[in-house]
């Protein structure tokens, strides 16, 4: 999420950037242990273990499972296996919970002979996300499927023009986020405060709404800028962190246009604009700072990615 954390879920715009590097894999197969509940699932992550496995996203997982049975007929009782590999690390605010239950849908899609539009699947992730995260937006589900930067705007999707030259760099803090606990933390100040909830949003979709056309008018300048000050909004609600915070002011001393805090927040990523021959300073800072890894995404050369 490049801009709209929070807002959107409120009918504002955002802007989602595909990561091409991080992914999920998932594969399905009728189980070999002969036993078992019918209708049992079980998921693993052998190779990267994930928090996110257990509670409401694994309960969330088993719901779409069960969604994909009913929706295709394809209630057997047969016991199913799940494997997911994945490299987007959990509850960062990189949309991992959303990439998990992506990559299960065209797994049991695989095991069962479907083919699914876009439409179906986008439907079977929001049924997990839902379970995991509460009412959503529905921006992870688009956004984890997206092959091009995407303007998501009340359920709705239209790929950005990319006019800017330069790299968003990606830093892990090391600390997992808290989204649930950062929703019912805005809300709480909204119900506390006549009017800050409007606000709030009146002023998340200007600052989206003038980063879309520097992005698109060739103003990197300008887009970094915006970055900066809706990370400005968000800190004041509450809604970052000291090490967060200390991430984003080591990316702005070491030359980036603009940094925030990316996803729900209390805890997760930042995300850096920066000129590609400032890159490696940013990243040099950014790991001085403690983070813990990073990422490059160039601006113009996401799309095309599946």
């Amino acid at each position: 999420m490049l801009l709209g954390e929070h807002a959107v879920v409120y009918g504002a715009p955002a802007l989602v950037f595909p990561v091409p590097r991080l992914t999920v894999t998932a594969g399905a197969r009728w189980s070999r242990r002969g036993t078992g509940a019918p209708d049992e699932v079980s998921f693993t992550a052998p190779h990267a273990p994930l928090p996110s496995m257990t509670g409401q996203a694994s309960d969330g997982l088993r719901r779409l499972t069960t969604e994909f049975r009913a929706a295709f007929g394809v209630d057997d009782g047969r016991p199913v296996d799940v494997r997911i590999d994945a490299a987007i690390p959990s509850a960062r605010g990189l949309g991992s919970s959303a990439a998990c239950a992506r990559a299960v849908v065209h797994a049991l899609a695989g095991l069962y002979g479907h083919d699914l539009t876009e439409s179906e699947t986008f439907d079977l992730v929001q049924t997990a996300e839902n379970v995991a995260h509460g009412r959503s937006s529905g921006v992870d589900a688009r956004g984890v499927g997206a092959s091009s930067p995407l303007l998501f705007l009340r359920g709705g999707t239209r790929e950005l023009t990319i006019g800017c030259h330069g790299l968003l760099v990606i830093a892990d803090s090391g600390v997992v986020g808290r989204t649930k606990d950062a929703v019912d933390l805005l809300r709480e100040g909204f119900q506390h405060h006549e009017g800050a909830r409007e606000r709030f949003v009146d002023r998340a979709t200007r600052l989206t709404e003038e980063a879309r056309s520097a992005l698109a008018e060739g103003g990197p300048e300008a887009l970094g800028e915006r970055l900066t000050d809706y990370h400005d909004l968000l800190r004041a609600a509450g809604l970052s962190t000291k090490r967060v915070d200390a991430l984003v002011e080591a990316a702005l001393t070491a030359g980036a246009l603009g940094a925030k805090i990316t996803g729900g927040g209390l805890g997760g990523c930042v995300v850096a604009l920066t000129r590609p021959e400032r890159a490696g300073e940013v990243i040099r800072q950014l790991r001085a700072s403690g983070a813990t890894r990073t990422w490059t995404v160039p601006l113009r050369g996401c799309a095309g990615h599946a």
